[in-house]
């Protein structure tokens, strides 16, 4: 990666179409996804489920992860019964609380007064995403949804990026994506989109899926600001999409 930060916003040529993860990225809503995942498998006789374990699948689906669990666990329950619990679970939490990070809330009102196509593009249940987004006050603004549910493959697959670039009416090669972990950096570069990586794991920076971010804040959302992001925006939109376009954001 070449390190290098503009100190000031360029303004996109042509406002490119940008697609925003949601949990870790846009809103931190982990803390609620482990809570309930924690309630949820209690009740299956699995009182230790841990932070660490949880953190495995942080940027997989939701059902992608209970497939995981219940086969590792030993839960003789179906998956859907699984997931309809845990979704039910998250909703409580998630509606009673969720986070919007500043600096994220800060891009989405720059990206849309600058006329930007946005989407979001999330390994939730769509209920999940609608709740959050209209919690948080981000409904009226992305109003673009498209969750794993509702197409064949999760993350790290590029299905539902692919997807969210349809719904926007884009070419692929022309979105960038927002992510904060290397599953879902991995589902951009294999739907040959360009990635602003933020890390949400302290430490997974290094991890292989992140190598082909177009710029990746190291230190995640403790370095990420709207306006660094806005002007690589502006100078992604000057290269060819095939351009190599690697940059290191230089903490503020």
């Amino acid at each position: 990666m070449l390190e290098g930060m503009s100190a000031s916003p360029t303004s996109p040529v042509t406002p490119t179409p940008v697609i925003f993860d949601l949990d870790g990225t846009l809103v931190d809503s982990e803390p609620n996804y482990y809570e309930a995942g924690r309630r949820l498998l209690a009740g299956y006789g699995v009182p230790d489920f841990g932070w660490e374990q949880h953190a495995r699948f942080i940027g997989i689906g939701t059902r992608e992860t209970l497939e995981i669990l219940s086969a590792e666990l030993g839960i003789d329950a179906p998956v859907d019964e699984l997931l309809a619990g845990k979704n039910r679970l998250y909703l409580e939490l998630a509606r009673a609380h969720t986070e919007v990070f500043p600096e994220m809330r800060r891009l989405v009102r720059l990206l849309s007064a600058a006329g930007h196509p946005m989407a979001v593009a999330s390994g939730s249940s769509r209920a999940a995403i609608e709740a959050v987004l209209a919690g948080t006050g981000l409904d009226g603004l992305l109003t673009t949804v498209v969750s794993a549910e509702e197409v064949a493959r999760g993350k790290p697959e590029p299905d539902v990026f692919l997807e969210a670039a349809r719904r926007l009416g884009a070419a692929p090669a022309d979105c960038v994506v927002l992510e904060d972990a290397a599953p879902g950096a991995l589902a951009a570069a294999r739907a040959g989109m360009r990635c602003i990586a933020v890390p949400y794991v302290r430490g997974t920076a290094d991890d292989p899926g992140f190598a082909g971010a177009g710029l990746l804040f190291r230190g995640g959302q403790r370095e990420f600001t709207a306006r660094a992001a806005y002007a690589w925006l502006g100078r992604a939109a000057q290269r060819p999409a095939e351009e190599p376009a690697g940059e290191t954001a230089r903490p503020s």
